[in-house]
C-alpha cells in the first residue's frame, strides 16, 4: 500500500491489525519478572515500553476537530518534534509505569479502547484534528501512531529476545503495517533529498530511521535501494534518524 495514496480507512485498518497483534503478543510475552529488565533503549525498563503503549495510543484519543481553515502540519514536521520532547516523553512515561504498576495493561487497554472510540468520531473524513504537539490530518496522526506501535514494538521484541534469547518470542510487528512504516519513513527522505529510492528491508531501514541502529553505509544499502540499477544510495547521514 502506497502511503500518499492510502486513505483514513485504510491506515486505521492498519492500526487496528497492529494493535491487536502487539496487546495479544504484550499479554503472552511480558510477565512481572521480565518487565523489570531494561529494555534495549537506554534508561527504559520493558515495561516502561509498555506504560508508553498506552501514552502512545492516549495521543490520537485527546485529539479534537481543528478550528476551520487551520494549516495541518504534514507527517515529517510532527514527528520532527518528537527529539525535542525526548525528556519530557520519559519522564511521563516512567511516572505512568509506577502509577499503573499494579496492572499495566488495564491502563493500557483503557487508553486503546478511549483511541479507537475517538478515531469513529472523528472520521470517516479526513478532517484537521489539534493533537497535543500540532494539527494534522486525520490520517497523518493515525500514521504517527502506527508508527510509534510498530517501532515500540520492534523494541519490545528486541528487549525480550536479548533477557531471553534470539528465538524466545514471536514478531508482534505486522508485517503489512512493517512495510507501510518504512514507506512511510522513506517519504520523508524522498521529499527532503528528490532521492528515488525504495525501500529493500523493511526492518533494516525502519531501526536506521528511528535511530534503533546506528548509521551505517552497508545497512542503509541492505535498506534501501535506487529505483535506477544505474544509481546509488546517496548518504544520508546527515539525515538520519528521522525521528
Amino acid at each position: 500500500m502506497s502511503t500518499s495514496s492510502a486513505d483514513l480507512a485504510q491506515v486505521s485498518t492498519l492500526l487496528e491489525a497492529q494493535w491487536r497483534r502487539l496487546r495479544a503478543w504484550v499479554g503472552a510475552t511480558v510477565d512481572p519478572d521480565l518487565g523489570g529488565q531494561p529494555s534495549v533503549l537506554d534508561g527504559w525498563t520493558t515495561v516502561d515500553l509498555v506504560a508508553h503503549l498506552g501514552r502512545a495510543m492516549e495521543a490520537l484519543a485527546v485529539c479534537t476537530p481543528a478550528p476551520s481553515g487551520t494549516v495541518p502540519f504534514t507527517l515529517a514536521e510532527y514527528l520532527g518534534s518528537y527529539p525535542g520532547r525526548a525528556q519530557d516523553i520519559a519522564e511521563m512515561t516512567r511516572e505512568l509505569a509506577v502509577r499503573y504498576a499494579a496492572d499495566p495493561l488495564r491502563y493500557v487497554d483503557t487508553a486503546a479502547a478511549a483511541t479507537f472510540a475517538t478515531l469513529a468520531s472523528l472520521g470517516p473524513d479526513d478532517v484537521v484534528v489539534q493533537a497535543r504537539r500540532a494539527p494534522v490530518l486525520l490520517t497523518t496522526m493515525v500514521t504517527s501512531r502506527l508508527v510509534e506501535l510498530v517501532v515500540h514494538g520492534d523494541d519490545l521484541l528486541r528487549s525480550v529476545r536479548r533477557v531471553r534469547g534470539a528465538d524466545a518470542a514471536p514478531d508482534p510487528v505486522d508485517p503489512e503495517a512493517l512495510r507501510f512504516v518504512a514507506e512511510a519513513l522513506l517519504d520523508i527522505v524522498r521529499a527532503r533529498t528528490g532521492a528515488d529510492l525504495e525501500v529493500a528491508d523493511a526492518r533494516t531501514w525502519m531501526r536506521l530511521a528511528a535511530g534503533r541502529s546506528p548509521y551505517d553505509v552497508d545497512l542503509l544499502a541492505r535498506g534501501l535501494r535506487a529505483c535506477s540499477p544505474s544509481d546509488g544510495v546517496p548518504d544520508l547521514g546527515r539525515m538520519l534518524p528521522v525521528l
